[in-house]
């Protein structure tokens, strides 16, 4: 079988580092983008299975001129890895308007041009592919201390699950979510941002409640990288896939508690429909 071609965004750490390893480890070709690809280096890396490319997911013309470059080199792109963004911590009041939108810049509208160009490329070229989105857990549940992170990562699950019933089935374009829980990823540690404390929030201290975690975290970001690597060769993957045995214990709790809910208000959610309307067949 020929190499498959996966292009990932934010390759300079974390989970994107390391599924570039993973990449060519397994003999596949890997084009690694980075807002500076100057600095990116992977070991067993040559100019026949590998491309450096700059790509700032926020500048439309960065993200054609990648896709451009993969198509040039590789002919194709088989698996997109929406790996890019990072975390923006602090209570909501604390947080600015200009922070809020760089959030949902990077997170979510960065994103999703990605996904626009990704979707073009592997339907004009007829080769499909794999679209993965790189979440978290608090794309399925809000998190104290991360309202705007989780506000862009659920925009992203609900996006990704809407276009993926849009695709025709033979252009074969395939969705995945990927939701990780902690990882010891540099995602806690320099690569996050935080708002101004606000003193009404005395009992939070989201500086403090990160600091106390980077580093201590359950997940190796290693392992998950071949996960991320599994899910994307997969025949027919899943639309949403937990990361990280933190991750799954909090989705089994969240699932619960949604079924309760769900059942206590039945009648109320129930008891709206007009006189007499019958539901059509």
């Amino acid at each position: 079988m020929a190499p498959r071609v996966f292009l990932i965004t934010g390759t300079s750490t974390g989970f994107g580092q390391e599924l570039v390893k993973i990449v060519l480890e397994k003999g596949d070709h890997v084009v690694a983008t980075a807002r500076n690809s100057s600095k990116l280096s992977f070991d067993g890396a040559n100019s026949s299975n590998s491309l450096f490319v700059d790509l700032d997911v926020t500048k439309e013309d960065s993200i054609h001129k990648a896709f451009d470059e993969a198509v040039k080199k590789f002919g194709r792109v088989d698996v997109v890895v929406n790996n890019a963004g990072y975390g923006l911590s602090g209570e909501f009041e604390s947080l600015t308007d200009e922070q809020i939108r760089q959030q949902m810049e990077i997170n979510f509208f960065g994103l999703i041009n990605v996904t626009r160009r990704a979707i073009e490329v592997m339907r004009e070229l007829k080769t499909g592919g794999v679209i993965q989105q790189v979440t978290s857990i608090g794309g399925q549940r809000g998190v104290p201390l991360f309202s705007i992170y989780c506000a862009s990562k659920w925009a992203v699950e609900g996006f990704t699950e809407a276009v993926s019933k849009e695709v025709k089935p033979e252009w074969g374009i395939k969705f995945t979510c990927i939701e990780p829980g902690g990882f010891r990823t540099d995602w806690a540690g320099r690569s996050m941002d935080f708002g101004t404390k606000k003193t009404a929030y005395d009992h939070l201290n989201a500086k403090e409640a990160m600091g106390q975690r980077h580093g201590k975290q359950a997940g190796d970001p290693a392992k998950a990288a071949k996960v991320f690597y599994e899910l994307a060769v997969q025949k027919d993957p899943p639309l949403r896939c937990i990361v990280g045995t933190d991750a799954y214990s909090a989705i089994n709790e969240k699932l619960d508690q949604y079924k309760e809910n769900v059942k206590k208000y039945e009648k109320l959610s129930n008891s709206t429909d007009v006189d007499g309307y019958q539901k059509p067949s």
